[in-house]
């Protein structure tokens, strides 16, 4: 394999998918509170774990790998591939999953597929709209979203991002879609739709700007899609190592903000 160009998360292995055979995949999501771990055989899920509670999920994340390899009588040496939501999201808990990712590819030499969180928010939907919006909390007032397109054969359920994923307060998020002319032929996806319908039913202006947009509301347990995505991505040759993996945070670091911001005179 060669390396290519440059991805979202780091530089892309191009070629040949270096699995051969049954792909036995790890698929770790620690961007949101409903952080999840899943094992799956080539797209199948035959494990996964995840709880809600005020505790960070990178803290919960060994237990949790623990229990899920045990039950299903696996070691780590036994997986062929990482899958990993690589962003957007909180940033300690990316920083953590990352870490874990990159030291089981470096310890055992298996290849990583990083995955949007987004992406893997859009692909539950069951919507045949061109445009597929997934959406997520991104704490502050704010949402992270991402344009996706369907793209190649319509069976496949292929989504391709358009532009760069983005976070804006939920006005700002609706305005773009009306600006973008997507609002008559998108569909919304995420796992908070309360978000959306607390901004839609504002007042009757945001109402009537934003009529016939679908909204489908999806699980927001991600590891199953990561690694589904992930094998997929892995088919197709697009891997990164321990030393490329890069997370995509879309917005800065508070630590960067205050470095960043001008000092009062």
């Amino acid at each position: 394999m060669k390396v290519g160009k440059t991805g979202v998360f780091g530089p892309v292995w191009q070629g040949d998918c270096p699995i051969i055979g049954p792909v036995l995949t790890l698929a770790l999501d620690t961007s949101s509170p409903a952080g999840s771990l899943a094992v799956l055989r080539d797209t199948k899920v035959i494990g996964t774990v995840s709880t809600w509670t005020d505790e960070i999920y990178s803290s919960r994340m060994f237990r949790h790998l623990d229990f899920l390899v045990k039950e299903l009588s696996l070691r780590l040496e036994e997986f062929d591939l990482f899958a990993v939501a690589a962003g957007p999201g909180s940033f300690t808990g990316l920083r953590v999953g990352l870490a874990a990712v990159k030291g089981w590819a470096e310890v055992y030499g298996k290849p990583i597929a990083a995955v949007s969180g987004l992406e893997a928010i859009a692909a539950q939907s069951h919507s045949r709209s061109y445009w597929v919006v997934p959406v997520a909390d991104a704490r502050r007032g704010q949402v992270y979203f991402g344009m996706y397109r369907r793209t190649g054969d319509p069976n496949e359920n292929r989504l391709t991002l358009e532009g760069e994923e983005c976070v804006m307060t939920p006005e700002e998020f609706l305005d773009s879609l009306h600006a973008r002319g997507a609002v008559g032929e998108c569909t919304i996806v995420t796992p908070a739709s309360a978000l959306i319908s607390s901004t839609v039913s504002r007042d009757e202006t945001t109402r009537a700007a934003t009529e016939g947009i679908r909204v489908d509301e999806v699980s927001a347990v991600l590891a199953p899609q990561v690694g589904r995505l992930g094998y997929l991505r892995a088919q197709r040759g697009e891997v990164v190592d321990a030393l490329t993996l890069n997370a995509n945070y879309v917005r800065r670091t508070d630590a960067e903000l205050r470095w960043k911001a001008p000092k009062e005179s």
